[in-house]
């Protein structure tokens, strides 16, 4: 299944580049966090200088795919109006409890209107879209039952 309707811009790296290592690592079913090589702190999303020690001695580094929810938000009203026919749908808060609790947005696959219970863990599925120009692959999140 597929959560990029038509008319959604292509999630591709940014024109910095700055997030390019996460993408490429996506496409090849590897999540990855930002990470200060100098505090050890991991961090989402990806930024020129560390959130715990503002060092600008950043890299990323793979990790295990699989958190738990911290938070969720079931979307009943689109936020843009290629999401007009699409809804509800589950949007995660995901926690890497073992990468100092650096945390990563997105979808939750299966039900929308499924019983979401704060603290299920979750694992990553790359969903690739290798059909479209440029080729891309979301990362999406299943509850591991």
């Amino acid at each position: 299944m597929s959560y990029l309707n038509p008319g959604l811009p292509i999630p591709v790296a940014s024109p910095d580049g700055l997030d390019a290592p996460y993408w490429e690592a996506a496409a090849n079913d590897v999540l990855k966090l930002q990470v200060c090589d100098d505090c050890g702190q991991y961090q989402w999303g990806p930024e020129w200088v560390c959130h715990q020690c503002h060092s600008e001695n950043l890299s990323f580094e793979a990790i295990e795919p699989r958190g738990r929810i911290y938070s969720y938000e079931r979307v009943w009203h689109p936020v843009h109006p290629a999401l007009n026919e699409q809804g509800p749908y589950l949007i995660v808060l995901v926690e890497f409890p073992d990468y100092n609790n650096a945390r990563m947005v997105g979808n939750l696959l299966g039900d929308p209107e499924q019983e979401v219970v704060i603290g299920s863990e979750v694992e990553a599925v790359f969903e690739h879209h290798l059909d479209d120009e440029p080729q891309f692959t979301l990362v999406q999140w299943q509850v591991v039952r």
